[in-house]
């Protein structure tokens, strides 16, 4: 397919298959975009959760290793709060409190709404693309259909026209099913992100509180690296 080819398209169209061009190159930045931050998301904040679900008793100076490893990621506000209260949860003997968990779940609501950033753009493409598609589609049948008015026409034009006017649905289709498989495994990838926070959650107050998780090995159940390898795959 030629240069010239894809212009008489565009212009067969009305311009239309332009604008599809950047609908296009707008929902490639934005499916980069999010693929890079979830991806550095889920598999950086796999790793806070690990490290802090291998520790005892947690005190300052782990919560400020952990909380550079957690630089920039989701699980980040949930350590600064952890940070910020330590010394009251200390003072009180124990990380249980109704408070301190209200806290954990304001930061996981803070963080959530940044988790789907610009994925509003995804679906608004996904629904204006085939539309988009076949408004071009449209405008490409009334030249096709616009032979027949003229005197001695050739019904193999009218034809190669109509061919011509269905690239445009064709192209508005094709970036639709792009955006739609992307927004779905984003949405996937944030609900595993989230439920990694919850995880987090969780593992901090019992780490802070001194209790771990599970039994280092459970009469008749399994093992705790095998119940923390559970854990991590869910996530």
């Amino acid at each position: 397919m030629s240069l010239a080819y894809i212009i008489h398209l565009a212009n067969y169209s009305d311009g239309v298959l332009y604008l599809l061009m950047i609908l296009l190159a707008v929902e490639l930045a934005v499916i980069f975009d999010r693929f890079w931050f979830l991806r550095t998301a889920m598999a950086k904040g796999r790793k806070v959760l690990w490290m802090v679900s291998n520790r005892g008793k947690l005190r300052r100076p782990d919560l400020e290793e952990i909380a550079t490893l957690a630089k920039g990621l989701p699980e980040e506000s949930l350590i600064g709060v952890a940070l910020r209260h330590f010394n009251l949860v200390h003072h009180y003997g124990t990380a249980r409190g109704e408070a301190f968990a209200n806290r954990l779940d304001e930061a996981i609501f803070l963080t959530t709404p940044s988790l789907d950033k610009r994925l509003w753009i995804l679906d608004t493409i996904v629904t204006l693309a085939p539309l988009l598609g076949l408004f071009g589609t449209i405008l490409g049948m009334f030249h096709a259909f616009s032979i027949l008015a003229a005197p001695g026409h050739n019904p193999a034009s009218v034809t190669g026209g109509v061919a011509d006017a269905l690239i445009a649905t064709a192209c508005g289709l094709f970036i639709a099913m792009i955006g739609l498989l992307s927004f779905n495994a984003f949405n996937n990838a944030i609900d595993k992100t989230i439920f990694q926070l919850e995880s987090l959650k969780v593992v901090l107050m019992n780490r802070l509180d001194g209790a771990p998780v599970v039994l280092d090995e459970p009469a008749g159940g399994v093992s705790r690296r095998e119940a923390l390898g559970q854990v991590a795959s869910q996530a």
